[in-house]
């Protein structure tokens, strides 16, 4: 009994350790000049007495690859922020499953949900080993009340998703699979500069489900963009001739960002 007590004490102490430096890791990461933090609005744009509020609530948790963060359905009690890895949202009706988004360091999830402190439309999980930042829903809600610049803050980022939404929507009812693949190609290929190469850093069913196509039919379109210069290499994706590959894709700028 006495040893049980003893370990139970210990354990106690040990949790209590791993919290503190976790605190502080937390308060060095919103301190610091990380991009994916600085990069997010609501922690930009922030005053001091507002970021102190966010950095006493904060807490990262380390996922695993293929991590559930989230279900729909479910109300989420903290507003998740990317700090490095990637997460899927996606939504499941009648045994399918669709890919809504990938959301990349520096972004949040599930922001509306918290906001109208409803239940999530969407499940989030990790698509590799994932750094979460977690701020407590009520802590976003409450700032959201009594902060201005944060609630401005709030507002512009669901004002972009909204955008990005009619985006997405005009790509999908307006052009075909294979145009969609290679404006996400063409996209990718840019962030690269010079290069034109990318690597695919998750796997192909999830890419397809993004596009709005079955695997197969990824398959296919990858084939017939070697046509016009798209050369595939392991996980990696070449564009060996830009001009053919847009001339075929027909990027437009009120659909692709």
């Amino acid at each position: 009994m006495f040893a049980h007590k003893q370990l139970t004490i210990v354990n106690l102490f040990i949790a209590a350790m791993r919290y503190s430096r976790l605190q502080l890791k937390v308060k060095a990461m919103l301190q610091s000049n990380s991009p994916s933090l600085r990069e997010l609005p609501f922690f930009r744009e922030v005053n001091e007495r507002t970021r102190n509020v966010l950095l006493s609530a904060a807490q990262v948790r380390h996922f695993s690859k293929h991590a559930v963060i989230i279900g729909e359905g479910e109300t989420p009690e903290f507003l998740g922020v990317v700090v490095d890895g990637l997460v899927e949202l996606f939504g499941t009706h009648n045994g399918a499953e669709t890919t809504i988004e990938i959301v990349k360091p520096g972004s949040a999830m599930v922001l509306a949900a918290v906001i109208r402190n409803e239940v999530a439309l969407n499940s989030a999980r990790t698509l590799v080993p994932s750094r979460i930042l977690m701020i407590p829903a009520q802590v976003v809600r409450d700032l959201c009340e009594s902060d201005a610049d944060f609630a401005r803050a709030i507002l512009n980022d669901m004002a972009q998703r909204c955008r990005d939404s009619v985006r997405s929507l005009k790509n999908i009812k307006l052009r075909d699979s294979a145009e969609r693949l290679a404006n996400w190609i063409l996209q990718m290929g840019s962030l690269q500069g010079e290069h034109q190469c990318f690597e695919l850093t998750f796997d192909k069913r999830t890419l397809a489900s993004r596009l709005g196509m079955t695997p197969a039919n990824l398959s296919r379109n990858l084939a017939k963009l070697t046509t016009y210069g798209v050369r595939i290499s392991g996980r990696d994706i070449i564009i060996e001739n830009p001009s053919a590959l847009a001339r075929f894709a027909k990027p437009n700028a009120l659909i692709d960002e």
